[in-house]
């Protein structure tokens, strides 16, 4: 299906707007009037633009405040509609959005309303242009979509129809199903946006905390359903006011726009794009550092040994039991030094994967190799983490004898690395439990979007967690076995995200062990306030010395309806700090403790002045 997107929904100029939109991919735009009135271009020149870039123009508004006012508020309004409609012919725009009455005057007659909005639709109908008439959720007298099409239909002109918006009509709790009682060839236009269940005003709802289709919480697919179900052909158009998308460049938030529209339509059934590749596991972390020596000597500690050196780059692999963490000092140095730059993803298919991300606008990044280097694919997620598509293990070893593979034997990333004479002092690790990034504040829910599309995890459901300094928003994303879980969080102040910080979290069946084996070996864990144990007995009951052994080694516990949680924290290195975890059952990631780490981290930055 055709796609298009409002003005208003992006950022910046209107020529940057339209030049956003078509890089995206949209089809077409709706022209917000504001944007219009701001831009130095003539109506002639916008036209120009959109036919220069593909844009086709699919909708101009909004027109408010036109029917059921007094007679001369409504001589007024057909005036002011004329001017309208002449800058719209000189426009290239052939559809104009018409909101239901907010006007302090305008009375609850529907056949006043049906009588108006057919002279409208004379009038409009002279320049050659349709009027699409929405209810808006908060309108004065007509704020449902049934009751918008009941005076459309009422009116019974060619040139007059309806507009339907998803906001307008999930907000307010409507039942969608009665969209497919309405013909589709009066449905004019459709417009989408999701939101977050919030309860509050739903003029501010609307205004502040629209998103796009799958970012939030309404049913927008089973909707459009609805919608389809009517024969509607016209685009898939979206309409989302936020603060924070009209805030951020243009040109990534128009991607991800595009890219929710790309999703939905493969829910409904209209499109096919790629199938999902779910990983199966995580094959790596890559930390990316100025200086290699903090990092070893904390992999050191928690038991990891330096096993392989990369053949072409200063790229060391370090690893106990199944993780594997890559240590990076190519390139330039990062401002606030080590970060993790890089995941590598255990795939079934990792030529599918691919192809799934480049068709959902996550093109694979180039990279520089050598003719031995092994040529895995990798794309950016929202935070510029690269994200590499890695065989599975059972992909990657040779068949048995005597045996032939079905497939060409796909790339192996470790044939890239040779043996180095390390053996690791293990430590009780036995693989990466999960990764927690910080997301840029403008990006975070663009992230859990492609997480969840391009990558095909589930996305859990948002929590917010006390921090010193306001609340931290996390979201966790994880395959169905949760041998990969990435945790996606953003902080309450965005320009001090230092403390923020990546992590990769490390899993052991015996933490008190592996923290005790980690301090003997020079380790250094985040102390933990003793205030925090006095709650936890509190709590919770627990054995003999159980408790004093927490405290004594800062180790935080929770749990849950499916089992305990124990875990701790070394010191940071950069923006890069280590979790041991110890699940027994529990499916959670400690949201209960995260408050008490992140005042502790604060306090540990203080007092180090790093």
């Amino acid at each position: 299906m055709r796609t298009s997107i409002a003005t208003v929904s992006l950022s910046g100029s209107l020529t940057e707007k339209l030049t956003a939109a078509s890089r995206a991919g949209f089809d077409g735009v709706e022209i917000f009037e504001n944007d219009l009135l701001a831009s130095p271009l003539a109506p002639e020149e916008i036209r120009e633009r959109c036919a220069d870039l593909g844009l086709s123009i699919d909708l101009y508004q909004p027109m408010r405040d036109i029917e059921a006012v007094p007679a001369e508020e409504f001589a007024r309004n057909l005036r002011r509609a004329r001017h309208k409609f002449e800058l719209m012919r000189r426009l290239g725009a052939d559809t104009v959005l018409v909101c239901s009455s907010v006007h302090p005057l305008a009375v609850d007659d529907d056949a006043l309303a049906a009588y108006h909005l057919r002279q409208l639709a004379d009038l409009a109908q002279e320049f050659g242009i349709r009027v699409a008439y929405e209810a808006l959720a908060w309108g004065r007298h007509v704020n449902t979509y049934a009751h918008a099409w009941r005076i459309v239909e009422a009116a019974d002109h060619p040139a007059l129809g309806t507009c339907l918006d998803s906001f307008h009509i999930l907000s307010r709790g409507s039942d969608p199903k009665g969209i497919q009682e309405i013909p589709g060839e009066k449905i004019f236009f459709l417009q989408l946006a999701d939101a977050p269940l919030l309860a509050m005003d739903v003029l501010q709802w609307s205004r502040h905390y629209r998103c796009f289709p799958g970012q939030g919480g309404f049913d927008v697919a089973g909707l459009v359903r609805h919608v389809l179900h009517t024969g509607y052909d016209g685009p898939l158009s979206l309409e989302v006011f936020n603060d924070v998308f009209r805030q951020s460049d243009a040109g990534p938030t128009a991607v991800d726009a595009h890219r929710s529209l790309l999703v939905l339509q493969e829910t409904v059934g209209v499109a096919t794009p790629p199938a999902p590749v779910v990983p199966t596991g995580v094959a790596f972390a890559e930390l990316l550092t100025p200086d290699a020596e903090p990092v070893a000597a904390v992999l050191g500690a928690l038991g990891f040994a330096r096993t392989a050196r990369h053949r072409t780059k200063p790229v060391d692999l370090w690893q106990q039991g199944e993780a594997r963490v890559l240590v990076n000092t190519a390139g330039a140095a990062r401002r606030d030094g080590t970060g993790l730059a890089a995941i590598g993803l255990e795939s079934p298919d990792p030529t599918g994967a691919a192809r799934r991300a480049e068709a959902l606008l996550a093109p694979v990044l180039p990279r520089r190799r050598t003719a031995e280097d092994a040529p895995l694919d990798a794309v950016a997620a929202p935070d510029g983490t690269e994200l590499f598509f890695c065989a599975s293990p059972e992909l990657s070893a040779p068949p048995e004898q005597g045996g032939a593979p079905v497939r060409p034997e796909p790339p192996n990333w470790r044939a890239d690395f040779v043996d180095a004479d390390h053996e690791s002092a293990a430590a009780g690790v036995h693989r990466i439990d999960h990764l927690a990034l910080t997301q840029p504040w403008h990006h975070y829910d663009e992230a859990a979007l492609f997480h969840r599309s391009v990558l095909g995890l589930h996305a859990q459901e948002s929590v917010d967690v006390a921090d010193p300094y306001g609340l931290m928003r996390s979201r966790a994303v994880t395959n169905a076995d949760g041998s990969v879980r990435i945790a996606l969080g953003v902080g309450a102040a965005p320009t001090d995200d230092t403390v923020h910080a990546q992590h990769i979290a490390l899993a052991t069946d015996d933490v008190v062990a592996t923290a005790r084996r980690f301090l003997r070996a020079g380790g250094r864990l985040l102390p933990i306030p003793a205030n925090y144990y006095d709650d936890l007995a509190a709590r919770h009951e627990f054995a003999d010395g159980e408790l004093e052994t927490y405290r004594e080694l800062g180790i935080l516990y929770d749990r849950d309806a499916h089992g305990e949680f124990r875990h701790c924290y070394t010191m940071t290195v950069g923006r890069v700090f280590f979790e041991l975890v110890q699940r027994d059952g529990y499916r959670g990631y400690g949201a209960q403790n995260a408050p008490v780490r992140l005042a502790a981290q604060h306090t540990a930055r203080a007092v180090t002045g790093g």
